[in-house]
């Protein structure tokens, strides 16, 4: 006959393994619980888009494919934050306000379609739309931000037109507009940006078909 081995007569866990189970201090509960509900409150950030002119653009041609590449940026302008710039350059997200992409995708999809609204649709493309492009458009968005001390929204971005064939550049230029801003809030904020961005979408535009490329 085999010996019954000790085993506790309640069902479940035994007492040495009950025992060893470590017990939640009701302050550790107490802290998530504040915290969980911090992460929680207050209205999520609204969501601002990026228009592109819809303005047609007279005279000029774009000889050739052009092939319109995503623009680089530091990391501060990699995100989808409003940035605001203080005094001393110091810089601050706009709280309560945020882009609908990544600003670098963001402003490459409102070029494209700026290209597209000037009737230039046949010649432009993104990369990977597997076009054999005759020229590269590379640009750097230098600024794009609040500037607070004087009160303007500042869009500011380099342009490289680059011959793919040779990889020689074969012009550049740098285009900036500011725009008043009234009050340093999202929405306004978003409003002014995105009228300054216009202005400089429109004049790289402009500059590509006057021979440029």
């Amino acid at each position: 006959m085999r010996s019954r081995s000790a085993l506790p007569r309640s069902g479940g866990v035994p007492a040495t393994a009950a025992r060893s189970i470590p017990l939640v201090r009701p302050l550790a509960v107490a802290v998530l619980t504040t915290l969980a509900s911090a992460c929680s409150s207050g209205p999520p950030p609204t969501t601002f888009d990026l228009t592109a002119p819809r303005q047609k653009v007279q005279g000029g041609s774009i000889e050739g494919q052009v092939v319109v590449a995503e623009p680089v940026a530091i990391q501060v302008f990699e995100a989808e934050r409003i940035l605001v710039k203080g005094a001393a350059n110091t810089v601050s997200f706009l709280g309560g306000g945020q882009w609908a992409d990544r600003l670098p995708r963001l402003v490459q999809a409102r070029l494209v379609q700026t290209f597209e609204n000037a009737s230039r649709l046949k010649a432009v493309s993104r990369p990977g739309d597997r076009i054999t492009s005759d020229y590269l458009l590379n640009s750097e968005i230098r600024a794009f931000q609040i500037d607070a001390a004087a009160g303007e929204a500042v869009v500011e971005m380099s342009a490289k037109v680059v011959n793919d064939r040779s990889g020689r550049i074969t012009n550049a230029r740098v285009f900036t507009a500011r725009v008043p801003v009234a009050t340093i809030d999202p929405v306004n904020a978003a409003q002014a940006l995105d009228r300054a961005l216009s202005i400089v979408l429109l004049n790289i535009v402009r500059w590509v078909g006057t021979g440029h490329a």
